[in-house]
């Protein structure tokens, strides 16, 4: 299997509701249709299984860039919430009166460097490691998010024009329609590395296939990810809403690597 096969088959999928000790008994009928910005692909589905069991309703999450799920909701798509990775996509929506209001923050995301193992690049906070290899022309490969759709990929391209590397760079930038597309294009031998979700380099499987630095803050504009209820939304996406703002969901979203509102 190849490193980036082997990606895609560690993303746990969604799991059925498992009854406890005051949960309800799940109706089938209640699953809703959330939108996600695939750097939550990890975290949210523990969120959606964590929410199934203690309030007995269950999500269907579709996960993509934040700019093609922003225009999938304006052609008419029935999802009933949308957490995106930034701020801008969801104010689109609501200026087109198409939410409830301007919704949340519910988390702020962070970038990570990652080089698979046997890369020529040593990675670092400081991309120091990234900027001798591309000034000794020995960059093959270099993975980012579409910066045009997805908001992680803005950020990676705010990163490497920061650090004097964008236009050496750009001609060797593969760039995937997603974030987690992205991480798959890093992890293979054909990229030395790429610049990803650090919520995707914690996730299952993901650390064993090479070395990561978390790039600071300051380097790139704050990944403050909003959410927005449509008009559409029913009960249980409302209720989902305000679980994704519980302590509960907010611990499952530090432990993979996101900053929550307190």
């Amino acid at each position: 299997m190849s490193a980036a096969g082997a990606l895609v088959a560690a993303q746990p999928a969604p799991q059925p509701p498992v009854a406890n000790p005051g949960s309800r008994t799940p109706d089938p009928g209640s699953r809703i249709r959330i939108a996600a910005a695939a750097n939550l692909s990890f975290a949210l589905e523990e969120v959606a299984t964590r929410f199934a069991k203690d309030r007995g309703s269950r999500v269907e999450l579709v996960f993509g860039a934040s700019g093609t799920l922003t225009r999938q909701i304006q052609d008419g798509a029935p999802f009933e919430l949308f957490l995106a990775a930034d701020e801008e996509f969801p104010k689109q929506l609501a200026s087109a009166g198409l939410t409830r209001d301007a919704g949340v923050v519910y988390a702020s995301g962070r970038l990570a460097l990652f080089a698979p193992t046997g890369s020529p690049l040593t990675v670092d906070a400081r991309l120091e490691g990234l900027t001798r290899l591309v000034k000794a022309n020995k960059v093959t490969r270099f993975a980012i998010a579409n910066p045009e759709t997805a908001p992680y990929g803005r950020a990676a391209e705010a990163v490497l024009k920061k650090h004097g590397v964008w236009d050496a760079i750009r001609p060797r930038l593969v760039m995937g329609d997603t974030i987690t597309q992205a991480a798959q294009f890093a992890t293979t031998g054909n990229a030395v590395g790429g610049l990803v979700a650090y919520s995707l380099v914690l996730g299952p499987g993901f650390a064993d296939r090479g070395t990561y630095a978390v790039v600071p803050e300051a380097d790139h504009p704050p990944l403050r990810q909003r959410m927005v209820l449509m008009k559409r939304a029913g009960a249980v996406a409302s209720q989902f809403y305000t679980y994704l703002q519980s302590d509960a969901a907010r611990a499952i979203l530090r432990r993979h690597g996101y900053g929550v509102p307190e």
